[in-house]
């Protein structure tokens, strides 16, 4: 080849590199390991919402996005799902509370991790601050002691003679403890005693309320952990109804299945949001310098056919702040 050909040739390669190289960027298929302690069925909302999410931000499935899907029906199960989306290197993990946050982090200190719901990242030690959190861990925080206090306040007002809460919460998520305290606290200031029953599995579900039942508080607080926020909510409400409990929950799905009321922040809003923490980190964010950032708003749902059947009057001061009512 002369040597004017081979200058032509060269140039030409110099020329196309450019473009070869915004090619080879946007053929580039990011995965993104999906992480929860649910089924695919019980969270099928939520995965919409971070598709919906996605999208609006220019990530398709199928085009320039996979998301590696892993589901866990125990707490063992879920260290294992973390650790193996670890191993297949994906580039973010999407971990929705502080239950999957905590497998996560303890999988993994260098894979970005997301969270959309996170109960007390600061109080659990998944964030430095709400400002600058410091490591591999960011997202969006739903101040869960704020609207448990909120929670137990509200239940009081619509049970106004009770002295004595049950509060059902789950040791194993690290929200329980702290859901717990703030109950507690709150129980405390009202002139309410808070009496604490734990479980671990669908099974003490009817043992725990039989205790509470015999222990004779007026009303109960459940905490809304993964456990009791998924398939099991219309089982949680039939029981508060079979012992007379008027049932305060933190998930608007439980209320949804036949609990009296919820106070909950807006769990779909809040993953549709944190697609923007995803797409952030893809460009190159790093999440130690993302802050974190808290639900500014919550909802009060109560569901009037339950109250009937408790034979319960809401105050009319209560339902002038529902967001919603369900006949």
């Amino acid at each position: 080849m002369r040597r004017r050909e081979l200058i032509g040739v060269a140039c030409t390669a110099l020329l196309a590199w450019p473009a070869m190289a915004r090619a080879q960027q946007a053929a580039k298929v990011w995965r993104i390991g999906y992480l929860r302690f649910s089924t695919a069925a019980a969270d099928a909302n939520n995965l919409e919402a971070l598709r919906a999410g996605l999208r609006a931000l220019g990530h398709v499935e199928g085009k320039n996005l996979v998301i590696e899907f892993r589901w866990a029906e125990t707490v063992e199960q879920l260290q294992e799902a973390a650790a193996e989306l670890v191993r297949m290197k994906v580039d973010v993990i999407f971990a929705i509370s502080s239950t999957e946050t905590e497998r996560a982090r303890q999988a993994t200190n260098t894979i970005p991790i997301v969270f959309a719901s996170h109960a007390d990242p600061v109080g659990l030690g998944h964030v430095a601050s709400l400002s600058r959190p410091g490591g591999n861990i960011t997202g969006l925080s739903v101040a869960q002691s704020d609207f448990t206090a909120k929670s137990v306040e509200i239940l009081k007002q619509t049970v106004p003679h009770a002295t004595r809460f049950g509060v059902l919460w789950t040791p194993t998520a690290p929200s329980g403890r702290p859901t717990l305290r703030a109950a507690e606290a709150t129980g405390e200031k009202l002139g309410v005693q808070v009496k604490g029953v734990s479980v671990l599995a669908v099974a003490d579900f009817a043992g725990a309320f039989a205790t509470m039942a015999r222990d004779r508080v007026d009303a109960v607080l459940v905490h809304g952990s993964a456990l009791t926020a998924r398939h099991n909510r219309p089982l949680l409400a039939e029981l508060a109804l079979k012992h007379r409990l008027p049932s305060m929950f933190q998930v608007r799905a439980n209320v949804e299945a036949g609990g009296l009321m919820c106070v909950t922040p807006d769990h779909l809003d809040l993953t549709r949001r944190s697609a923007v923490y995803i797409d952030k980190i893809l460009k190159g964010a790093k999440p130690a310098g993302l802050p974190v950032e808290q639900a500014s708003r919550y909802q009060l749902v109560i569901n009037l056919k339950t109250a009937r059947a408790l034979g319960l009057t809401i105050p009319p001061s209560i339902l002038a702040r529902a967001d919603e009512v369900i006949e």
